[in-house]
């Protein structure tokens, strides 16, 4: 038996973490394609928290949840939040549920009650190794107990659990898979597992199935490590009369050493990438990309079009590998094409505001001040938090600027350094407060090297580290326009006893 969904039925898909710790990046890949697939295909998308882990499930990891999933821009249309009609969306809020369903299945002879206890049920698991059966799951002890007499059993107190029936004879199960093909199960090696535990609670495979038939999820995208499960719970969704969502089970992610992927690979949670410098909008496209390519080509996938032309027969069922240098590759390409207001609002500010730094400058700072300082910082930036380090020198006073050893060792220190100072000394300080631009201190400095009869970079470089403290900075003009003409003097000044 196939299982089906009805083609014509819009598209439900949920994303379902269950909040025992932080967000992992193949949890938010998953969301990704669950977003987007809704997406494309004007369905919804619904947010759902499996939270019936009593001893790691907290309030506080659903918040970190929630928090990388508004991070990511996942929009939701049902759960937290949000609200919706298929609700409550937490499952310790829908226990009556299952154990309402549990119970009818009862009624209806699907299920049963077992009585084995945990020593009962080894030794059985012993005899059947020790006789080599073919079968060595759950005997099946309980499944004839007379119904009333089963009943009696409960009411008189004695601990339980209950078990689905797998249909005696029932053939294989195929599951339908939109990235597998048909993944064809053996229905004898089934037993009839526990759907309802001893002490009250839904296993996994019964309480999902609950929530996805009750939601109408109508496809299931999920991780691969989920596919040995999906034979039990279409048992379920079977017992239960409801249809059978289109599952997409997707493939792991990787390690670059082909293992999987862990700490020991660096980064592994949402909250460590956004943290380190990754914007939003690069992260998802990169996610994205593992596993699924539009066209096989494309590096730079828009949201939008992420969001139109996602579809499940693009999607890979190889392990997808985790490449750091490709994910840089891809943030730095979205942080070059903000444009310079957008690079210092979204970026530039706030990580200078982070870090704590100051003017101390005569500059007052203001957008255009800003703007200049994106322009010159945007083309050397991968990662956000990298404009502080490369801006840090137009933060500290004068007297404190530290130098880079090598970098007065290769350029203050040689024959010449001096003259070359004393000329851009001079040179600059014919430029007054209005005329301190990029483009007029560049046209000043610009006749030195041939008036002294040197390379410009035996000019140029020992002004840049009298300014900056090292050999590494935007372009000269921009940089001292930054630093401003009093600070610019001062420094020059300054290096001047350093030099040769």
């Amino acid at each position: 038996m196939t299982n089906t969904t009805t083609d014509a039925a819009p598209v439900r898909v949920r994303f379902a973490p269950s909040p025992t710790g932080k967000l992992h990046v193949g949890g938010a890949r998953t969301a990704i394609y669950n977003w987007a697939f809704a997406r494309a295909n004007g369905g919804t998308f619904i947010l759902r928290i499996d939270d019936t882990d009593p001893t790691r499930s907290t309030e506080e990891n659903t918040q970190v949840i929630l928090r990388a999933m508004r991070w990511l821009g996942l929009d939701w249309d049902e759960g937290p939040e949000a609200g919706g009609d298929f609700g409550p969306y937490f499952q310790t809020e829908r226990m009556d549920q299952y154990r309402e369903a549990a119970e009818r299945l009862v009624a209806e002879g699907k299920a049963y009650y077992c009585f084995c206890t945990p020593q009962e049920l080894e030794a059985a698991r012993k005899s059947a190794a020790e006789r080599k059966d073919s079968f060595q799951g759950y005997q099946r002890t309980c499944r004839n107990i007379d119904p009333a007499e089963a009943q009696a059993r409960v009411n008189a107190g004695e601990p339980y659990t209950i078990r689905i029936k797998v249909p005696e004879g029932r053939g294989d199960v195929v599951v339908r898979d939109a990235v597998h093909g048909n993944v064809t199960f053996n229905a004898k090696e089934l037993d009839d597992f526990i759907i309802f535990r001893s002490d009250g609670t839904p296993t996994y495979n019964f309480a999902t199935v609950v929530d996805d038939a009750a939601m109408g999820i109508t496809h299931i995208i999920r991780g691969d490590d989920h596919l040995s499960n999906t034979p039990r719970q279409v048992m379920v969704y079977e017992a239960l009369g409801a249809p059978t969502p289109t599952f997409a089970h997707i493939s792991m992610i990787l390690g670059s050493d082909g293992k999987k992927l862990s700490k020991r690979h660096g980064a592994t949670s949402v909250e460590e990438y956004r943290d380190a410098g990754y914007l939003s909008d690069a992260f998802v496209n990169y996610l994205a990309l593992l596993g699924w390519a539009p066209d096989g080509e494309s590096t730079i996938i828009s949201r939008e079009r992420l969001s139109s032309e996602f579809s499940l027969d693009h999607v890979s069922k190889n392990p997808a590998i985790m490449d750091p240098k490709k994910l840089d590759h891809i943030n730095a390409e979205y942080l070059h094409a903000l444009s310079d207001q957008e690079f210092a609002d979204q970026v530039l500010i706030p990580q200078l505001h982070a870090a704590d730094l100051e003017p101390v400058g005569e500059c007052t700072h203001d957008a255009d001040w800003y703007d200049l300082l994106a322009a010159a910082l945007k083309p050397r930036t991968t990662l956000s938090p990298e404009v502080v380090d490369q801006a840090r020198f137009l933060y500290v006073p004068d007297e404190e600027l530290a130098y880079d050893e090598k970098s007065v060792k290769k350029w203050l220190a040689k024959q010449g350094a001096h003259n070359a100072l004393d000329a851009a000394e001079a040179a600059l300080s014919a430029l007054d407060d209005e005329q301190w631009t990029p483009q007029n201190i560049e046209a000043a400095l610009d006749p030195i090297p041939q008036q002294l009869g040197m390379g410009k970079g035996k000019v140029f470089q020992p002004v840049r580290v009298a300014c900056v403290g090292s050999a590494v900075s935007p372009g000269i003009g921009d940089t001292l326009a930054l630093l401003g003409r009093s600070h610019t003097l001062a420094r020059i000044a300054q290096a001047k006893e350093l030099a040769a």
